[in-house]
């Protein structure tokens, strides 16, 4: 059986295994994803953001987080699905998710910071509703394009 449920102690491991397997993959881990994936609750809970989790058999195979950054902006950030479980859908569960609870949480809109090279990703903000605004400051390195979902 697969739902989404949002963070808990019980899943910080499986938030930053999860992540730093994609960056792994990817790129390479910078400063600031270690410190927010190993500090989640500082980061990310206490600041009034979110993290949902993808369980399928109560195991989580995908993850994603809402996040107000150092800009005072609502980010989407931090989205992984483990590499066996990709295919399924589970990044496209996640992102509505995501857009849902930020309406809920009275956003007037979502920003994200990613990678052109990642071209399924890409095709999946663009899918949502996503559209490139120009990069003035971004946190990662590795940040090419950012987008923003009008809410």
């Amino acid at each position: 059986m697969t739902k989404i449920v949002t963070y808990n102690k019980e899943y910080a491991q499986a938030f930053k295994a999860l992540n730093m397997a994609w960056l792994e993959k990817h790129f390479r881990p910078e400063p600031y994803d270690i410190e927010v994936l190993s500090n989640p609750e500082k980061h990310i809970i206490n600041k009034g953001g979110d993290i949902y989790f993808v369980l399928e058999n109560n195991i989580p195979l995908g993850t994603v987080a809402l996040m107000y950054n150092e800009h005072n902006e609502l980010e989407f950030t931090k989205m992984a699905v483990h590499e066996l479980a990709q295919g399924k859908g589970y990044g496209n569960l996640l992102m509505q998710c995501c857009i849902e609870n930020a309406k809920k949480m009275d956003a007037k809109e979502l920003i994200l910071y990613s990678n052109t090279k990642l071209k399924p990703a890409i095709q999946l903000y663009l899918k949502s509703g996503f559209v490139e605004i120009p990069v003035k400051n971004s946190d990662y390195e590795r940040c090419n394009i950012k987008m923003v979902l009008k809410l």
